[in-house]
């Protein structure tokens, strides 16, 4: 199995590129930093996934590959402690959205024909529980518009992509010690790359589009 993770230089991204090359799967980590940390036995390559120019490139540099797993890992969470009288302005709005939702697309779309070469083809989105219509305490209105956006774009991709035989997760990761969950996270951020791996691993064309914890639990939409 070949993976490719987004967003792979800190946190859950770096978890799971770690737990893999661990595995001997020679996995690809995507950073936009030109320095990310040494794993051994992974790969790195420079992705802004933002960048449409940038994905087209990193797909041609890989090839004749076949991609097996897709891991769309990348995010951003800029709108702590933003408040609905002065906060949220528009430009935030669209970085981030930029990076949760349109760079999920852009990356699916790039990485299509390395995911038609494989034998099971994969697409993991991580969203989050915040991303959930029935669970709604207020705040972080954009991450949380985001991550509902891009669950809704994981179901609908999985729709369409079913008959072309790639299967698409949508997780949440759990509440993770990382710089963007904080220091009162209720797993680390290696507990967490454990139980996605695993249900990435269970992952088919009879559960595509399932929204799920990072320990199994059918996720409310």
């Amino acid at each position: 199995m070949t993976p490719l993770i987004t967003g792979a230089n800190r946190g859950i991204g770096l978890g799971l590129l770690q737990l893999y090359a661990g595995r001997g799967l020679a996995p690809i980590g995507t950073a936009r930093t030109d320095a990310p940390p040494r794993v051994e036995g992974a790969r790195w390559m420079p992705l802004d996934v933002t960048d449409s120019k940038a994905q087209r490139g990193l797909a041609e540099s890989l090839g004749d590959a076949a991609l097996d797993l897709l891991v769309c890992n990348a995010g951003a969470f800029l709108d702590r402690n933003q408040t609905p009288d002065d906060g949220y302005p528009p430009e935030m709005w669209a970085q981030m959205f930029a990076t949760n939702v349109t760079g999920v697309f852009l990356t699916v779309q790039a990485m299509l024909p390395l995911l038609s070469r494989s034998d099971r083809p994969r697409i993991a989105i991580i969203s989050s529980q915040m991303a959930s219509d029935e669970r709604a305490p207020g705040g972080s209105y954009i991450y949380r518009a985001s991550k509902a956006a891009a669950l809704n774009l994981g179901r609908n991709l999985a729709t369409d992509l079913k008959p072309r035989g790639i299967a698409v997760g949508i997780y949440h990761p759990g509440w993770v010690r990382t710089d963007m969950g904080g220091e009162g996270g209720d797993i680390s951020a290696d507990q967490a790359a454990e139980g996605l791996a695993a249900r990435f691993e269970a992952l088919s064309l009879e559960t595509t589009g399932c929204f799920e914890t990072w320990d199994g639990r059918p996720h409310p939409y």
